[in-house]
């Protein structure tokens, strides 16, 4: 399985660039913590090239910036070519699946018109602050308010949740 996973700062400004065909693209660097610090104190970092295709490219050129924390899902992919020079290059990179940006929004910026309406007022929103099965909004029902269906049973946390399981089960 080729699966990569990666959370971590982009270098520099990205800048979208088109195929022949017009489809659109994206090379960039995160880079990466490696979560340990050197003899000196300071965190050494990975510093990988990615790519980006068709809509993650422009949602990456449009929204994303340098230094922006972004976590990104592909597959590692290497490829070669020969340069101008002759010499050949071999290139080893992400090849993305999936971009999240996890920059928090400044506070301070003016806000984009998206063509949001501000809800009604007389709308009464559930503000549970945590998810899960006991969440009385889960799955956008209200069944532990006593709303329950005839037809449905309300529903319940499954038992797996609550394993006791000793160190010599475990496979690794």
């Amino acid at each position: 399985m080729n699966k990569v996973l990666l959370i971590g700062r982009i270098t520099k400004d990205p800048e979208i660039r088109y195929t022949q065909s017009g489809i659109p693209s994206v090379n960039f660097t995160l880079a990466v913590d490696r979560g340990m610090r050197d003899a000196n104190g300071n965190r050494q970092a990975d510093f990988i090239n990615c790519v980006a295709w068709r809509g993650q490219a422009d949602f990456i050129s449009r929204f994303i910036k340098k230094g922006f924390l972004m976590s990104v899902e592909g597959k590692i992919q290497t490829r070669n070519y020969q340069g101008q020079d002759g010499q050949m290059r071999y290139v080893t990179e992400v090849v993305l699946d999936s971009v999240e940006n996890l920059q928090p929004r400044d506070p301070n910026a003016p806000q984009a018109n998206t063509g949001y309406q501000q809800p009604n007022p007389n709308y009464q929103q559930n503000n549970n602050n945590y998810q899960g099965y006991n969440n009385p909004s889960y799955g956008g029902n209200s069944y532990a308010q006593g709303n329950t269906p005839a037809s449905q049973p309300a529903p319940e946390a499954p038992d797996s949740f609550n394993l006791d399981v000793a160190d010599d089960d475990l496979p690794f």
